[in-house]
């Protein structure tokens, strides 16, 4: 493997694709859209975690299909940390990446885990009602458009997260709602001209999450400054604009897949700005990536939660819920010119290594 120069703490790796085994062959699943999402319906995490060629399938399987679902779950947040870190562990990540420590930690909002008193600051409570006090305009009866609401985890760290797993503990039962879309940045990438990938290849974009900083004003809370799951995501500006890169982040490669994806859209990219383009093109530019992911509904699926049900992936709406989340750090986001798209890459799966 050739390292490409991005910092001395987390070194981005250029590597071939890691090839599925056929490990979970021997459990039932079946595809949401040909674009995006798996499930399998009968697989407990509990039974695969100290079993590492799994864990791995899982993984890439997960980096294949955008999102995978599992059922019903019966684990602990501690299970989850375990999970959650070994597949990054066993796709490559950088040593000195761990679990995600959120900037507002739950122990200063002294929100407990597992209803037991216990807090951990690598698991977050995802809650309705939290939701409404902290962003409370959000809630209010002239509402903004809910496609304003996609994003990627992290986006706005200068290390993102690779792997994030949601449990749904509570879930309304009186009522409908409480979905969540997953979109494929891979079909996103497949989507542009071949002219307009050239460019996107080629530019930068400065990642904000303002809402946090409003936040943290607002209500006065302390912060994790230092160390949020990588030494490189630090500080409080909560922006990230990946000096280091040689190539730039808004198209990115996968290091499991090898494929090229969509990485500049939601809301982090939407408070940032394209570098070296004037504020006209990058409000121009900035529209038309995000209505190329929410206007394309093929390259989406709608994901219904029960409680117990997992959500992997390579993440509200009115009514009560809540759940747990855990997000494994990655490396820095990178683009390897010699990188496929998904379509590229899966041809090329079908048609076997070339002949001498």
């Amino acid at each position: 493997m050739t390292p490409q120069a991005t910092s001395d703490a987390t070194p981005t790796l250029l590597r071939e694709p890691l090839k599925y085994s056929g490990a979970l062959d021997q459990f039932r699943s079946f595809d949401y859209a040909p674009a995006i999402g798996t499930e399998y319906p009968d697989l407990q995490l509990t039974d695969i975690l100290d079993d590492d060629a799994k864990l791995r399938d899982l993984a890439i399987t997960v980096s294949r299909r955008g999102v995978v679902f599992l059922r019903k779950q019966q684990i602990s947040t501690d299970q989850m940390k375990i999970v959650a870190s070994k597949l990054g562990e066993l796709t490559g990540k950088p040593s000195t990446s761990k679990l995600h420590r959120h900037a507002i930690a739950e122990s200063q909002r002294e929100l407990s885990v597992e209803m037991n008193g216990k807090f951990d600051d690598e698991v977050w409570l995802v809650a309705s009602r939290i939701r409404r006090s902290h962003y409370a305009k959000k809630f209010q009866v002239l509402r903004d458009l809910a496609s304003d609401e996609w994003h990627t985890d992290l986006a706005y760290e200068n290390v993102p997260a690779d792997y994030g797993l949601l449990q749904i503990i509570t879930n309304p039962q009186e009522q409908a709602g409480g979905d969540t879309l997953f979109a494929s940045g891979y079909e996103a990438y497949e989507r542009l001209s071949p002219t307009f990938r050239q460019m996107l290849e080629g530019m930068e974009v400065v990642k904000i999450q303002a809402r946090m900083a409003r936040v943290v004003d607002d209500h006065k809370i302390n912060l994790i400054r230092e160390n949020r799951g990588s030494p490189e995501n630090s500080g409080s500006e909560f922006q990230s604009t990946h000096p280091h890169c040689s190539t730039s982040p808004v198209i990115r490669t996968n290091p499991v897949t090898g494929w090229k994806t969509l990485a500049a859209t939601g809301i982090a990219a939407r408070e940032g700005h394209f570098k070296d383009v004037t504020h006209y093109e990058s409000e121009v530019l900035k529209k038309y990536l995000h209505t190329l992911v929410v206007h394309n509904h093929d390259l989406q699926i709608r994901f219904k939660w029960g409680e117990g049900d997992i959500a992997i992936w390579d993440n509200d709406f009115d009514g009560k819920r809540q759940g747990f989340r855990v997000l494994s750090v990655g490396e820095r986001p990178y683009l390897d010119p010699a990188s496929k798209s998904r379509r590229e890459g899966l041809l090329n799966e079908l048609q076997g290594p070339a002949s001498s």
